[in-house]
């Protein structure tokens, strides 16, 4: 199966770990650019920029790229995603990837695999895990958890450990009980424009804030969120500038 889907790639200037990183150099082309470039070999119909910034979208167009100005308002990249859909006028069945900004080594199957999932499932939201196989993954808040029902729909997400191994984490291998793994939440998404603008509708919760989630404000309104579960972990995306030159170096040894 085959579904017509966009991608769309919010982008905004402001980080706080490594600012700029947007436009920040990979191998002669800015960072953004690289993104778009690697999302454009999926088999979406079209790759659309959505940002904040007039520097990312000059650049953009600079590349010949489709790129929408967006608010510089916005509390999440999904409220971003909800404007940029009004200002493209998509209709309401149709999918959106949104791929971030700061994953220029996205996998573009891995793009396809969820637009089709998203089709199959027939949900307003999909996104992406795979098994954590190392311990010290399960403690850091950096890395989103998620548990699922027997469907495959989210139950929670959280940047703690879930589900919490009530008689302790000693085992070596995390993994020995195949039937309660801890799975690591992948930061990729698919929508129906339906549900997104419905999304901008909807009033920040605190457990969003709490966890610093945005995907917990669609749960907390009753949306169910379909999980695809993959083998493979994605490569890291851009945080910091550590991981800046560990992309610029992958990159530049596939040139």
């Amino acid at each position: 199966m085959n579904s017509k889907f966009h991608v769309i790639i919010p982008a905004r200037m402001s980080s706080t770990r490594l600012p700029g990183k947007m436009l920040a150099d990979v191998c002669g082309l800015p960072l953004i650019i690289r993104v778009a470039k690697q999302a454009q070999k999926s088999q979406t119909i079209s790759v659309t920029i959505a940002t904040d910034d007039e520097k990312i979208f000059d650049v953009c167009k600079e590349h010949n790229l489709n790129v929408v100005m967006t608010s510089k308002n916005h509390q999440s990249g999904t409220d971003r995603l909800a404007e940029a859909v009004k200002i493209l006028n998509l209709a309401n069945d149709e999918i959106i990837v949104n791929v971030q900004g700061d994953e220029p080594l996205i996998e573009p199957k891995l793009i396809n695999q969820l637009a089709n999932f998203i089709a199959v499932k027939n949900t307003p939201i999909a996104t992406v895990a795979h098994s954590i196989h190392e311990l010290n993954d399960i403690f850091n808040p950096n890395i989103v958890k998620t548990v699922l029902d027997n469907d495959d729909t989210a139950l929670y997400f959280s940047r703690a450990p879930i589900p919490y191994y009530r008689d302790g984490y000693n085992k070596p291998d995390i993994q020995i009980n195949d039937k309660l793994n801890t799975l690591r939440h992948i930061g990729i998404y698919a929508y129906k424009v339906g549900f997104l603008n419905i999304y901008a509708t909807l009033e920040p919760c605190l457990l969003e804030q709490a966890e610093a989630l945005e995907q917990l404000r669609a749960m907390y309104y009753g949306h169910k969120i379909a999980v695809m579960q993959t083998n493979n972990a994605p490569a890291a995306g851009v945080d910091t500038a550590e991981d800046l030159e560990k992309v610029r170096k992958i990159i530049a040894a596939q040139v």
